[in-house]
């Protein structure tokens, strides 16, 4: 893909050493223009970048409009049922080939000189067919992102033609997803419930950050947590024995189990209890015997960002989009376990209240990035600081760096990945 950066003289490279720190980060790496475009070219369209579910597209010719950052990407179940991810640009003049969000069609027409191509993105028609000799259609198909390939579902994209494949990016974040799909009783999970789009004025590595921050939760969500009587604080106090976990390839996690294990209470995790939802319990005791589903229930969902733009949460799955250096959409779904209509109803119900229209949480953390990003470009001082814990950061019995749930471990490691990828040439 062409490199999008711009205002750059020929071989000239960034020193990331005097921007990035062990505990700090200088404020214009969140606003920058010129680094959001560096950042398009060595994040967004050179690693694996999270895009859509496979439940999304169940049926051939089913398509859903997504993204790779800023670029518009359909996501398609072609007639061979295999997932592509097309992109929404036509190979003749530029107009976009498709308009509505979702849908089952057999072809895409652009709508200026009526081209039509395949679910696939294969050229099938064009109008007044004579006029065009010189280039075969084979080479006038969508433009397709060139690597495509998915895990428990999730289809992830990267425009690198070669490097690292799925798995290995995911690396030890994997097990994250495999625990996650332990908690439906088929092991397979839906995005199905549709997604909430929030804007934020505010730089997309503030929501990277905060997905896997437990230092504010208590401070920033207080109201809502003594208005519903909650007790998540607990998970995000100063003795809480959650953790918060760093992965290979800038994935991070904060870890709850140690908590809900104390409390040896079966869908703590949801605040529930399994007399509230008797059919999910039985079809988890039905699946896994009833000593194990008691474990997977006392666990629950992990609390786990996918870097860069894919966030686990508990009930929620969130996905980040990077519009420009200003500004950023968090798209929100519930998660839906396949086959448990009583559970998936609560989560439904559950996510609505947090992040929905009217919801609290999101509220409370898109005003906390805005003025984050309004406040990072003030003059002095010139770096944040993220040193919180370092010195009592260890590593678990699998060698991640791990730190108490409310350190800074998870935004070290981030920062530590992401200067990585933008020294590499």
């Amino acid at each position: 893909m062409v490199s999008p950066v711009k205002n750059r003289k020929a071989g000239e490279s960034r020193d990331w050493s005097q921007l990035i720190k062990t505990d700090g980060v200088k404020g214009s790496v969140y606003s920058d223009p010129d680094i959001f475009e560096e950042e398009l070219e060595k994040i967004w369209y050179k690693t694996w970048v999270y895009v859509g579910h496979e439940s999304e597209v169940p049926n051939n010719n089913d398509f859903v409009m997504k993204s790779i950052g800023p670029e518009p990407i359909i996501m398609t179940r072609g007639r061979d049922g295999e997932v592509h991810l097309l992109l929404n640009r036509c190979s003749h003049r530029g107009n976009k080939v498709c308009m509505k969000e979702k849908g089952n069609a057999r072809t895409f027409t652009c709508p200026y000189h009526a081209w039509t191509f395949a679910t696939d993105g294969k050229l099938i028609g064009q109008a007044f067919p004579d006029g065009f000799q010189s280039k075969e259609k084979s080479e006038l198909g969508l433009g397709k992102v060139p690597r495509v390939a998915s895990y428990g579902g999730f289809v992830f994209g990267s425009f690198a033609k070669e490097g690292p494949s799925l798995e290995e990016h995911l690396g030890g974040a994997k097990e994250t997803i495999d625990r996650l799909l332990k908690n439906s009783p088929c092991g397979e999970i839906e995005v199905t419930a549709g997604f909430l789009k929030h804007k934020v004025r505010g730089n997309w590595k503030l929501l990277l950050e905060n997905e896997t921050d437990g230092y504010h939760p208590g401070f920033v969500h207080a109201s809502v947590f003594q208005a519903m009587d909650s007790r998540i604080n607990e998970l995000y106090s100063d003795k809480s024995i959650s953790v918060s976990r760093v992965y290979d390839q800038g994935h991070t996690e904060i870890d709850l189990r140690p908590e809900f294990r104390k409390r040896n209470e079966e869908l703590s995790w949801f605040g529930t209890t399994p007399e509230r939802v008797p059919d999910y319990t039985a079809q988890m005791k039905a699946a896994y015997g009833d000593e194990e589903a008691r474990k997977i229930m006392i666990d629950g969902v992990p609390h786990v960002m996918i870097f860069p733009n894919l966030f686990i949460a508990e009930i929620q799955i969130f996905v980040i989009q990077a519009l420009s250096s200003e500004e950023c959409v968090q798209h929100v779904t519930a998660l839906q376990f396949k086959g448990c209509p009583d559970i998936n109803k609560r989560l439904r119900q559950q996510t609505m209240g947090s992040v929905g229209p009217a919801g609290f949480l999101l509220a409370d953390d898109s005003e906390m990035y805005e003025r984050t990003h309004s406040g990072l470009k003030a003059q002095l001082p010139e770096f944040t600081y993220t040193g919180r814990g370092d010195h009592r950061e260890r590593r678990d019995e699998n060698g991640f760096i791990i730190g108490d749930s409310t350190d800074d471990t998870c935004s070290r490691g981030i920062w530590k990945h992401y200067r990585s990828l933008m020294e590499a040439e």
